[in-house]
């Protein structure tokens, strides 16, 4: 069963229970922009004690606010009773609400016009008290009513307004983004697992440039991305990007990012971000020398000041670690060329460096290379198993110490270019190289 099954039966036993039900927010307003729906909320005249009654085994996700979950055959729906809010202090959800009868009522409180649209799934009715059809038609993301209130009411709409607008190619209504451009410092009071989500989802779903480029215009970058911020104005050599800026080559490479995997969204935003600490203007050129350890530790600082996960952080720092790797392709040992290729998510690394080639100079030399070196290595000389194992050093009378990994990279280098085909030759291998104690090399 889908979310759009479920919310239509949700309603048709609401309906028959003489209760007003609608469709209202998100999906409303993407089926009347064509595009799938992920999900369907519906609301109601209802009150929450009713709703339990009528659909025993829903979830109370926020029944002091009138919200309960549906959930059956795999499918869930947000019901939520027709209400208003009220004495919002912690700028993010009221300290109380009044239910109501009025689903006119009930849109005031929602944050932008083109999510305050409710529909009839029966007839095929819209119910639009704020004027929100208009502004889907003019590509506009206006705030309900008075836009200071909306905003302090939870001050991530911000976020949102600029979210909504990337993604759907919007503008900001005059009076939204002047709003949002005095109350941009009031995102701090918001949860850090908040704000990391809104832009997570800028950043992948689509129109990552124009978030960006909002989140600057709208004063919300200098205050959550600061680092960022700063990529403003640092010139680059002109023979490498021709482009101009480091902010100008990050958001070009945004702007080419397609469907991408959260880590190499942020790798992509944070490759460079230690180029501003490290730029010197040489006599030849200008310099950014050491703006990938820099990057590292920045990029690191950031994502965990965001609360992103242990996983997607080392992806992130792993990234920027890499990206300028590639240009030595060429005089990689074949051992080095090989355990670079079969790196973990090597995909990522590779996506990256095509954005930034075409963020820059446009040429495609290296990633072509490494693109066809993977495709003529079977995995058998990519991956080859281990001729050797610290058990089999210690069979052979070595005792176990901080050498073993010395000599099982140095075995494992040998194995990858070729010099060594078996665990015999290995140990001959070793043995000639690592004598043991007391012995003298042979």
């Amino acid at each position: 069963m889908t979310s759009e099954e479920l919310s239509r039966q949700v309603i048709e036993q609401l309906r028959a229970q003489g209760r007003q039900a609608f469709w209202a927010g998100g999906c409303v307003r993407d089926r009347l922009l064509g595009v799938p729906a992920k999900d369907y909320d519906v609301a109601t005249d209802a009150l929450p004690e009713d709703l339990l009654r009528l659909f025993p085994d829903a979830i109370q996700v926020g029944v002091q606010f009138g919200v309960v979950l549906v959930r059956q055959a795999g499918a869930e729906v947000e019901v939520a009773t027709f209400r208003t809010d009220h004495d919002y202090r912690d700028g993010r959800r009221p300290e109380n609400v009044s239910f109501t009868r009025s689903p006119e009522e009930d849109v005031q409180r929602r944050d932008f016009t083109i999510n305050g649209i409710l529909c009839d799934p029966v007839d095929g009715r819209y119910l639009d008290f704020v004027g929100g059809r208009n502004d889907l038609e003019a590509r506009i993301i206006r705030a309900i009513g008075n836009p200071d209130e909306r905003f302090a009411e939870d001050k991530l709409r911000m976020l949102r307004a600029v979210r909504f607008a990337a993604r759907l190619g919007f503008a900001i209504e005059a009076e939204t983004l002047k709003s949002i451009q005095r109350h941009a410092r009031e995102i701090q009071q918001i949860s850090m697992e908040r704000i990391r989500d809104e832009i997570s989802r800028i950043l992948t779903e689509g129109g990552a440039r124009r978030g960006f480029e909002l989140l600057d215009e709208t004063g919300l970058l200098q205050v959550i991305l600061p680092e960022i911020k700063a990529l403003q104005g640092v010139e680059q050599s002109p023979q490498h990007h021709p482009e101009g800026d480091v902010w100008t080559h990050t958001m070009i490479m945004l702007s080419k990012l397609e469907n991408p995997a959260l880590t190499l969204a942020l790798g992509t935003l944070l490759h460079d971000v230690g180029k501003p600490a490290t730029f010197q203007r040489a006599p030849d050129r200008i310099r950014f020398n050491g703006h990938v350890e820099v990057g590292m530790k920045m990029a690191e600082a950031i994502c965990q000041r965001l609360r992103y996960s242990r996983d997607q952080t080392e992806q992130a720092v792993t990234l920027v670690a890499n990206h300028m790797r590639f240009m030595h392709l060429p005089d990689m040992r074949e051992s080095t060329l090989k355990k670079f290729l079969r790196m973990e998510r090597f995909d990522e690394h590779l996506e990256l460096h095509r954005l930034d080639c075409l963020g820059s100079h446009g040429k495609l030399r290296f990633y072509e290379m490494a693109r066809q070196r993977l495709e003529d290595l079977p995995e058998e000389q990519l991956r080859p198993p281990r001729l050797l194992s610290g058990d089999d050093l210690i069979e052979a009378g070595y005792e176990p110490g901080p050498r073993f990994q010395e000599i099982l990279s140095d075995v494992e280098d040998a194995q990858l270019e070729g010099r060594l085909s078996g665990r015999d030759q290995a140990l001959l291998y070793v043995r000639a190289r690592y004598p043991k104690e007391g012995e003298k090399p042979s």
